[in-house]
């Protein structure tokens, strides 16, 4: 099993990807283009990948939604994140924003309430320097 962040829609054989499929000995274009027209309309995004490699040398993967720091910068406007964070601010959601990014991004996390999913935006906006305002 291999995890990967790509960019939706623009998968390339260039390194991180080919490089690691090779070592598998997966077809490397049989894949990229698999995954560039399932991701066809996520353009720009960064949509994590498990791939699921076979004896037989066949694959199967998985798409993710994006991570949650970048549904953050989404909302934001595509700020990137304080490198002192804690120190420098680098923006700033409110309840409603967080709980639109946990709802979206619910089904990929390890709860099912949206409560605990709305704690775990709000810890990964506090370690980007994003302030949650109540």
């Amino acid at each position: 099993m291999i995890k990967l962040n790509l960019k939706g829609g623009e998968a390339t054989p260039a390194p991180p990807l080919g490089p690691t499929l090779a070592q598998h000995g997966i077809p490397i274009m049989d894949f990229v283009k698999a995954y560039n027209d399932r991701t066809s309309g996520m353009k720009g995004n960064v949509v994590p990948v498990v791939i699921t490699i076979y004896e037989n040398k066949t694959f199967d993967f998985e798409t993710k939604l994006a991570p949650v720091s970048e549904l953050i910068k989404k909302e934001l406007g595509g700020i990137k994140g304080s490198a002192q964070a804690g120190k420098v601010q680098a923006g700033r959601l409110n309840k409603e924003q967080v709980k639109k990014i946990a709802e979206k991004k619910l089904p990929d996390l390890n709860t099912t309430s949206i409560e605990a999913a709305m704690k775990i935006v709000e810890g990964t906006a506090r370690s980007m320097g994003v302030k949650v305002e109540s």
